[in-house]
């Protein structure tokens, strides 16, 4: 068995080593310190906080993304507006986006998660109320959390990966990582 890196991916960091595309340099993983030979396991969009495994194993890179397991991945969401029961009930049986229909989610309101503080932060309007939201996706679509919370009508404001199967952010700071080790399967 190889190895498995939990990173907790800063808000505006690429999940990737490198930016050959950009003029200008974006973050990349390569200022993590993260351990030579591991490959992320997934994706998650530059604008998105959380947790990013990584691994030398190529089955389990590809257990840990391809969507035919189902690994559940959870997500902290805070979204503008107030959405109430009625307004979650078409993510939990699921919403027809551009590019299909996504499986049913499961979807709650909860309390503002105690998380680090973002840079920058969250811009913040007093005529506009938020919530937060923990929804569980057993898919990963491109920007799936976001093109959802939009469709019914709620956009995302920050969105943190805290689980992926029994993995979680519990004790990783931004940017920093711990080895879960060769015994993960």
């Amino acid at each position: 068995m190889g190895r498995l890196i939990l990173l907790n991916k800063p808000f505006d960091m690429l999940s990737q080593f490198t930016d050959a595309r950009s003029q200008t340099q974006r973050r990349t993983l390569s200022e993590c310190g993260l351990p030579t030979g591991v490959y992320p396991a997934g994706r998650l969009d530059r604008d998105s906080e959380g947790l990013l495994l990584l691994t030398d194993d190529g089955k389990l890179q590809a257990r840990i993304a391809d969507p035919r397991y189902k690994a559940p991945k959870t997500y902290l969401v805070q979204v503008e507006g107030d959405p109430a029961d009625s307004d979650l009930a078409p993510l939990r049986s699921g919403v027809t986006l551009k590019d299909g229909p996504t499986r049913p989610a499961q979807v709650r309101r909860i309390a503002a998660p105690a998380l680090w503080d973002r840079n920058p932060p969250v811009r913040f309007r007093k005529s506009v109320p938020d919530c937060w939201l923990e929804i569980i996706l057993t898919e990963g679509r491109n920007r799936q959390v976001r093109r959802m919370t939009a469709h019914i009508g709620f956009p995302t404001l920050r969105l943190v990966r805290w689980r992926i199967g029994d993995w979680s952010l519990a004790g990783v700071s931004p940017g920093t990582w711990i080895d879960a080790g060769a015994d993960h399967a």
